[in-house]
C-alpha cells in the first residue's frame, strides 16, 4: 500500500493515466493526493475530474486556483476566457454533480504530519492559523450563497496579513496565499506580478518556502502551482508542479520514501 501526491495536472488526463500505470497504480490499496489545478489549460478537464471523483475513499485532493476558476465561472459571474479549457466540464450532463464534489474539497490536507496545499504557507503563520483560516473557507464553499461568496474572493488585497482583518478579507487573503502565492515577504506581504523561479524575486520579496524564520520550516510541505521552480534544496519543502499542461513533466512522489516518478508531456 502507498500514498502517491501528483503535481499539477491540469486536465492531462492521458499523462495522469501513463504515470499511474507507470507505479502499477492499485485503486484497492494505494492512495493519491491530488495537489491542486486538477483542471484547465488540458484538453480533457471533464475526464480528470469525473477519474478523480470516482476514485472515491481512494482520492483526496486540495482546489488549486484553476479548480476555483471553473467554480467561479459555473457558480460566480466569471466568464472563461479563450485560454480555459473547461467548457467540456460546463456542458456535462453531470456538471452539477462534479461542481458539487469540487465545492467539498478542502484547501488544504494534513496527512501524517506534513501539509498538502497548491501554492504555499505564509512565513508567518503557524499549522493552527493555516488549518483555521483554511476550514473557515470551505464552511463558505459549502454554503447555499457560495456564488456570491465567489465573487468577493476575486482580487489581490488585502496584500498582508493581520488578525484584524474582516473575514471576507481574511478569506479572500488565504484563498490569494494557499491557491496563488509565489513570492512574499517575511510577513506575509503577497505579491502576484512574478512567476518565474525562485530567483527572480522582486527587491524586498523571496520564494514563501526560503524566509529565515518561517514557522513552519520544519513541517514537510507538499506543493504545486510554481512549475519554474528549479534545483530546490530547502528541506521540507516538495514543489511538483512540473508544467505538464505546458509540453513539460507530470510528476508523482511516494509519500513513504518520497521517490519522485515521472512522465513527459
Amino acid at each position: 500500500m502507498s500514498d502517491y501526491l501528483i503535481g499539477d495536472i491540469q486536465g492531462c488526463f492521458d499523462s495522469l493515466q501513463k504515470l499511474l500505470k507507470k507505479v502499477a497504480f492499485s485503486s484497492d490499496k494505494d492512495q493519491l493526493f491530488f495537489l491542486g489545478d486538477v483542471v484547465n489549460r488540458g484538453n480533457k478537464s471533464l475526464e480528470t475530474l469525473r477519474f478523480i471523483k470516482d476514485l472515491s475513499e481512494n482520492a483526496q485532493m486540495v482546489l488549486g486556483n484553476h479548480d476555483f476558476h471553473l467554480l467561479a465561472c459555473a457558480l460566480g459571474d466569471k466568464t472563461p476566457s479563450n485560454k480555459d479549457t473547461f467548457s467540456d466540464i460546463l456542458n456535462a450532463k453531470d456538471k452539477g454533480k462534479l461542481i458539487d464534489f469540487l465545492l467539498q474539497q478542502p484547501l488544504v490536507i494534513e496527512h501524517k504530519n506534513a501539509l498538502l496545499l497548491h501554492a504555499g504557507v505564509p512565513p508567518n503563520w503557524d499549522k493552527n492559523t493555516l488549518l483555521s483560516q483554511a476550514l473557515t473557507v470551505e464552511k463558505h464553499l459549502k454554503k447555499s450563497a457560495v456564488g456570491r461568496f465567489i465573487n468577493q474572493m476575486y482580487g489581490d488585497y488585502p496584500y498582508t496579513w493581520h488578525r484584524d482583518l474582516k473575514e471576507m478579507e481574511a478569506c479572500r487573503y488565504t484563498i490569494n496565499a494557499c491557491m496563488r502565492m509565489r513570492f512574499c515577504r517575511a510577513d506575509g506581504t503577497l505579491e502576484f506580478a512574478h512567476k518565474m523561479g525562485q530567483n527572480t524575486a522582486p527587491t524586498d520579496f523571496k520564494a514563501w518556502f526560503l524566509h529565515e524564520n518561517r514557522l513552519l520550516a520544519d513541517t514537510d510541505i507538499f506543493f504545486g502551482h510554481w512549475s519554474t521552480l528549479t534545483n530546490i534544496t530547502q528541506p521540507h519543502v516538495y514543489p511538483m508542479d512540473k508544467g505538464c499542461a505546458w509540453g513539460g513533466a507530470l510528476n508523482m512522489i511516494r509519500f513513504k520514501d518520497k521517490q519522485i516518478f515521472s512522465v513527459t508531456c
